[in-house]
């Protein structure tokens, strides 16, 4: 089955995968492109850090064909991961705890003309309530 697969914002169309609900078994070059993960002897590694493979539970990783199953080790890590209904998209995020915190609820100064091109600064409005609308065509 042909699908989409999304890790950490790098996308990989992958021509033959073993999917099902609970896997996504892709081959080790294809883990590789996608994720920088190798599957070696000591476990999974990406540079010098190596993740083992939880003794007694290899067959949930790793397949006697040489495939690997994605989407254990990415929740072994910890990382959120969804497909469509149909398996054909499967998208890999990086844990919550990696992504950078909000710092403030305080939005920054910016400043929009109207249709009358009266320019608007965010900070002359400090202290109401703003509704802000955008649009993009992309």
């Amino acid at each position: 089955m042909t699908m989409t697969v999304v890790y950490h914002y790098r996308s990989l169309t992958i021509e033959k995968a073993d999917v099902s609900s609970n896997g996504l078994w892709i081959l080790p070059e294809e883990l590789e492109k996608l994720s920088g993960w190798i599957v070696k002897p000591e476990g999974v590694c990406k540079g010098s850090v190596c993740v083992p493979i939880p003794p007694g539970r290899e067959s949930e990783f790793v397949r006697e064909g040489g495939t690997f199953n994605l989407a254990a080790l990415s929740q072994l890590l910890g990382e959120t991961v969804v497909h469509s209904d149909d398996l054909r998209v499967w998208v890999v995020q990086e844990p919550l705890s990696n992504l950078r915190r909000i710092q403030s609820l305080e939005a920054p100064d910016f400043a929009l003309p109207d249709l009358d091109r009266r320019l608007h600064r965010l900070s002359d409005y400090r202290g109401t309530k703003v509704f802000l609308v955008a649009w993009a065509s992309w």
